[in-house]
C-alpha cells in the first residue's frame, strides 16, 4: 500500500431486510377476492334457503289456520300435498287411493301414509267428523313431507 492512502475496511456481505407483509402481493389480493366471493355466495344461498323455508312454512300454516274443522284441515293438507306432489312429478295429479299414498311414501323408509296416520287422506276430507288427534298426527307427517317436496329440509 502506498503511504498516505486510507485503508478500506472490508465488510461482510449484508443481506437485505426481510420483505414486509404489507402491502400484499397481487396474488394474495386475488386469493382474498376469491375467498370473499365464495363467502358472499354461501351467505346468499343460505339466506335464500332460509327465506324459501319460511315461505313454505307460512303457506302450510296459513292454509291450515284457515281451516276451521279437523275435516277441513285434512282437505287443506290434501290440497297442499297435491301441489307439492306436482312439483315432484307431473303424474301425481292423476294418482288416487292407495297409489297416491304410496307416492307420498316414496323415498321414505317407513310407510306412514299407506299404513299409518296418512291413511286419513283417503276419506278424512269427506267425513263429517274427524278425530282431532288423528288430524294432528297427519298434520305433522304432512308438514315434513310438504317442506321436503317444496325444496326445503324439515
Amino acid at each position: 500500500m502506498a503511504a498516505g492512502q486510507p485503508t478500506l475496511a472490508l465488510r461482510d456481505v449484508h443481506l437485505p431486510g426481510a420483505p414486509s407483509w404489507w402491502p400484499l402481493a397481487p396474488g394474495w389480493w386475488l386469493v382474498l377476492a376469491i375467498l370473499a366471493a365464495v363467502g358472499l355466495t354461501a351467505w346468499w344461498w343460505q339466506r335464500r334457503r332460509a327465506r324459501r323455508r319460511c315461505e313454505a312454512e307460512r303457506l302450510f300454516d296459513e292454509a291450515l289456520a284457515a281451516a276451521t274443522t279437523p275435516a277441513a284441515q285434512v282437505a287443506a293438507i290434501s290440497e297442499l300435498l297435491r301441489r307439492a306432489g306436482r312439483r315432484r312429478d307431473r303424474a301425481a295429479e292423476t294418482l288416487s287411493g292407495k297409489a297416491w299414498l304410496e307416492f307420498l311414501d316414496r323415498g321414505s323408509k317407513r310407510s306412514d301414509f299407506a299404513d299409518g296416520p296418512g291413511r286419513l287422506l283417503l276419506e278424512g276430507g269427506y267425513r263429517r267428523q274427524v278425530d282431532p288427534a288423528q288430524a294432528q298426527a297427519l298434520r305433522e307427517l304432512a308438514r315434513r313431507r310438504f317442506l321436503q317436496w317444496m325444496g326445503v329440509r324439515a
